[in-house]
C-alpha cells in the first residue's frame, strides 16, 4: 500500500462519514418532527447535535487536509476545473451547514422546554424546522455534487 492509497481510502471514508451522517441526521430529525411530541424531539435533537459535533466536524475538518495531501501526492493542481469547481460547492456546504447546527440546537431547546412545560412546540421551532429543511437541500446537494466530481473529474 502506498501513501497516496492510504490517503485516498481516508479520504473516501471522510465522504461516507459526511453524506452517512448528513443522511442519518436528516432521518431522524424529521421523523421526530413528524411526531409531534415535544420530548422525542429533544431527545433525538440531542443526539443529532452530539452526532455532527463528533462525526460531521470531525469529517469536515479533515477532508481539506486529506484532500491537500492527495493533491501533493498526485501533482495535481488547482488548474483541474473539476477540483476548485469542488473547493467552491466545500464552502456552500459549509455556508449552510453551519447555521444548521446552531438551528438544530435552537430546536433542541425549544423542544425541552415545550417538554418541561408540557406544552405544544411553539411557532418558532416550527419556523426553525423549515428554514433547517431548506438549508438541508443546497448544503446536502453540494456534498453529493462533490462526490460526483471527486469520481468522474470531468474536463470542462
Amino acid at each position: 500500500m502506498t501513501l497516496y492509497f492510504i490517503v485516498k481510502y481516508l479520504h473516501v471514508v471522510g465522504a461516507i462519514v459526511i453524506l452517512g451522517t448528513g443522511t442519518g441526521i436528516a432521518f431522524f430529525m424529521m421523523m421526530a418532527h413528524r411526531s409531534g411530541d415535544p420530548a422525542f424531539i429533544a431527545r433525538t435533537a440531542t443526539t443529532v447535535v452530539i452526532a455532527d459535533m463528533l462525526f460531521t466536524l470531525t469529517a469536515v475538518v479533515l477532508q481539506p487536509v486529506s484532500g491537500g495531501l492527495l493533491m501533493l501526492l498526485s501533482a495535481t493542481t488547482l488548474a483541474e476545473h473539476w477540483l476548485v469547481t469542488s473547493l467552491g460547492l466545500y464552502a456552500v456546504a459549509g455556508l449552510f451547514w453551519v447555521p444548521v447546527i446552531f438551528m438544530q440546537i435552537e430546536m433542541r431547546n425549544l423542544a425541552q422546554v415545550a417538554a418541561l412545560r408540557n406544552q405544544p412546540l411553539p411557532r418558532r421551532y416550527f419556523s426553525l424546522f423549515r428554514r433547517w429543511f431548506l438549508f438541508g437541500i443546497p448544503g446536502f446537494g453540494s456534498v453529493m455534487i462533490i462526490l460526483w466530481l471527486m469520481i468522474a473529474r470531468p474536463q470542462f
